[in-house]
């Protein structure tokens, strides 16, 4: 089908042209419909929207990382808040949208937003704590924004390129003569206008960048909340995970390993469940169904990005504990507190996606991830029986089922099951994670396993890529382009 029969689907479902920026998920949701459909029309919308967000003045384009909203439609004047479950879920959508689009401003926007995280926002031993203020000394924004005179006193002979590159004075140009940083034009634009050089352009951006949040780092900084939330820092460690999955920066695993282990052994209770919050060395506050949805989610992808089969087996354990500790039988869904909580007069139960994914919707994404991992029928039939819950209901608004979404691409399309086997297994995984697969679970060793599907498909002295739908495989092969062949 050609895309303009197609893309009245899109408009069906709910999704329109105007998406709030602070739903990652939406775009994660929009980005997968349209490889997997062929819908060049969504795939435009969704790259001009994070071209958008990267040069805008929500993204701090010195220091990385976005602002919570935009207050205009021009996406110029952010509100100055930073949230930990905003760039998590940011760190994601733009590591994948570079597996997909191969665009370097991609990679450069996820890699700069860790690196604001781990600068701003971690505390270490693999902590991250929840939000930076939008004010300072009283007044929203003052960390942010410029006077031009203060620019040229501080970058000199660089003043010209950051004007031109920045906008200074012009669209940057807010109130009090502050400037907001932005960007509005593609970097070839002014490596011709002032005769530059890609090499010489680059480094000269870095100097000024490197200048000014050197002198920002002097004034007085936004207040820190540092509480650290088990939801959020999972959020945190899935993003860390899709990055190194798809950038092969080993820095990203290790710091993932140590944020996974923060949860699963400081936040884990003696019962086997997981604590919410985290401040001062103090763990407390009983989970939410958040805290292990958005952990499971985490660790099945940590077991993808090393193979560790240490990961899988966390996230049964706490599948487990929710299973017992949140499930309602009648409903087939999954309340937001524990049993073991207060009695209420009604436990509310999170169906609809927003600025992070619905509960709900996030558990039924890992049951079923986890389901097909493990073979586990149980697993497999409730994420169905909840995803059957929801359908009638997404048609009406689709933007705010996007997760629930996610789950049905799987259902409508193939899942490709790929069992990768034998010494060299990670290094295939790597060649495999370069290919935009979004209907995909990858799962390997090095040895022989007793994971259904890795069960009799160890050779000694070979690796093999084995391509499976519904756990039925197509012949074995030692070639990465044969694999793909049999990815339709």
């Amino acid at each position: 089908m050609d895309d303009k029969n197609n893309s009245p689907k899109l408009i069906d479902f709910g999704f329109s042209t105007c998406i709030p920026n602070d739903v990652p998920n939406n775009y994660i949701f929009l980005m997968r419909y349209a490889a997997l459909g062929h819908h060049q029309f969504v795939d435009e919308h969704v790259k001009l929207t994070l071209d958008k967000m990267a040069f805008g003045g929500i993204y701090d384009q010195i220091g990385g990382g976005f602002a919570r909203y935009s207050t205009d439609k021009l996406w110029k004047v952010p509100h100055f808040e930073k949230m930990l479950y905003d760039n998590a879920q940011l760190i994601s959508l733009y590591a994948e949208a570079h597996t997909r689009y191969r665009k370097d401003l991609y990679k450069q926007i996820a890699d700069q937003s860790i690196a604001f995280c781990l600068r701003d926002l971690y505390k270490g031993d693999g902590i991250f704590y929840s939000a930076l203020d939008a004010d300072s000394e009283g007044e929203e924004g003052k960390y942010y924004v410029w006077k031009e005179n203060e620019l040229k006193q501080v970058l000199g002979d660089d003043y010209r390129l950051a004007s031109l590159y920045y906008n200074i004075g012009q669209k940057a140009d807010w109130e009090h003569g502050n400037n907001i940083l932005l960007r509005n034009r593609p970097d070839e634009a002014i490596l011709s206008e002032l005769d530059l050089d890609k090499e010489d352009f680059e480094a000269g951006i870095n100097r000024i960048n490197k200048k000014l949040l050197e002198v920002r780092e002097d004034r007085i900084a936004p207040g820190l909340d540092d509480k650290s939330l088990t939801s959020w820092n999972a959020l945190m460690l899935k993003g860390l995970a899709d990055a190194y999955i798809a950038f092969n920066e080993e820095r990203y695993l290790e710091i993932a390993k140590q944020t996974a282990k923060f949860i699963t052994r400081t936040q884990r209770k003696a019962d086997g469940g997981l604590f919410h919050n985290y401040k001062n060395g103090t763990s407390n506050i009983n989970g939410y169904l958040e805290d292990y949805s958005f952990t499971i989610e985490a660790l099945v992808r940590m077991y993808e990005a090393t193979f560790d089969r240490h990961w899988l087996n966390e996230a049964d354990a706490l599948t487990q504990y929710v299973m017992a500790h949140f499930y309602d039988t009648e409903s087939g869904m999954f309340y937001f507190t524990s049993d073991l909580d207060p009695s209420l007069v009604a436990r509310k139960m999170e169906l609809n996606d927003n600025v992070i994914p619905a509960s709900n919707s996030s558990m039924a994404n890992a049951l079923f991830l986890l389901g097909t991992i493990l073979d586990n029928q149980d697993y497999l039939e409730k994420s169905q029986v909840m995803l059957n819950n929801i359908k009638l209901q997404m048609v009406e608004y689709g933007s705010g089922y996007s997760n629930w979404g996610n789950l049905m691409l799987k259902e409508i399309y193939p899942l490709y099951e790929i069992a990768i086997v034998g010494s060299n297994s990670q290094e295939k995984r790597i060649q495999m994670e370069q290919y935009y697969i979004p209907n995909k679970i990858v799962l390997g060793s090095t040895k022989r396993s007793d994971l259904a599907l890795l069960d009799g498909k160890y050779v000694d002295g070979e690796t093999l890529y084995y391509v499976c739908v519904n756990k039925a495989c197509q012949l074995p092969t030692s070639e990465i382009s044969e694999a793909l062949k049999q990815i339709k």
